[in-house]
């Protein structure tokens, strides 16, 4: 594969996922994963900081789409109908390389710790997103931070049963999605 062949992103980030589920996270290196994906490791790094940030990778993608749905809510929506926007936008990110990878980066993630904690990382990145776009729109700072911490767990919910089902379309993450944020909406006013 040449030096510069497109898509030089999205095979070094399927090359690591099949790395780190074969063999483990903590036993591939970077230029495994550079090797597999047929580019450089100085390709690599142009592309990741270090083979933590693959599992990662669109994650600034996410928070914007998070974002731009709920900037997009109707004015008159409720602060969780606006979440609910948000995640709507955010499931178009799920495609087929989603679709294909999400399981195994599930396995990944659980089996290391270190990257349960990026991934703890990522979430408060997602929830702020949500938070600033919610205080774009008006909502009391609080009650913001309450309703963008519900969307990250509705997100994180609904994408665990997306990756669970091998046939769930893009339609259906943000059907769970909904769902997910119904279910803690009703949690919460238990808790009253």
């Amino acid at each position: 594969m040449g030096r510069w062949a497109p898509g030089a992103r999205e095979r070094l980030v399927l090359a690591a996922v099949d790395l780190f589920h074969d063999q483990g996270y903590d036993d591939t290196t970077v230029a495994q994963i550079a090797e597999r994906a047929g580019v450089t490791k100085s390709t690599f790094f142009r592309h990741f900081t270090d083979k933590r940030e693959l599992l990662v990778a669109g994650q600034a993608a996410l928070s914007a789409l998070l974002a731009e749905g709920i900037a997009a809510a109707p004015a008159e929506a409720s602060v969780l109908d606006a979440v609910a926007s948000g995640l709507r936008r955010a499931a178009t990110a799920c495609g087929e390389l989603s679709r294909e990878i999400a399981p195994r980066i599930q396995a990944v993630v659980s089996a290391s710790a270190e990257l349960r904690e990026r991934n703890a990382q990522k979430s408060v990145g997602l929830s702020a997103a949500m938070q600033e776009a919610l205080v774009a729109r008006g909502v009391e700072p609080v009650v913001a931070r309450l309703a963008a911490e519900l969307g990250v767990l509705a997100h994180h919910k609904a994408f665990e049963r997306w990756a669970a089902e091998p046939d769930a379309t893009t339609e259906a993450m943000a059907e769970y999605s909904v769902e997910a944020l119904d279910e803690l909406r009703a949690a919460v006013t238990a808790l009253a």
